[in-house]
């Protein structure tokens, strides 16, 4: 049964910290690669980081390098966003993807994932 929830969003002041939660369980074989994006109001989405769940390796784009740290709990199916030193720039709704080994791999190209969790709102105020 595939679930694919997320968690954790809210408003933040400029500066502060959130963590943001992906429950994600029950993919097809080779499926190991969760990412997490996020989208503004008339941008496109983004990749902000990508962890393979079978060695524990991450990719972060440099906008966000330093300041996210993406981990996994597997024993909890569970991917975690840590996010600190927010910025108003950082305001959006944050999804949780999974992609195949194959193709997903240090990769934040939102078309090489699959599927997609429901999104969850993070507001940073200045």
């Amino acid at each position: 049964q595939l679930r694919f929830v997320e968690s954790g969003g809210g408003l933040v002041q400029s500066g502060g910290s959130l963590k943001l939660s992906c429950v994600a369980s029950g993919f097809p074989l080779g499926y190991s690669v969760i990412g997490w994006f996020r989208q503004a109001p008339g941008k496109e989405r983004e990749g902000v980081a990508v962890i393979n769940s079978s060695d524990g390796s991450t990719y972060y784009p440099e906008s966000v390098k330093g300041r996210f740290t993406i981990s996994r709990d597997n024993a909890k199916s569970t991917v975690y966003l840590q996010m600190n030193s927010l910025r108003p720039e950082d305001t959006g709704t944050y999804y949780c993807a999974a992609g195949p080994m194959t193709h997903a791999h240090m990769n934040l190209e939102t078309d090489v994932y699959d599927y997609w969790g429901q999104g969850t709102q993070v507001t940073v105020s200045s």
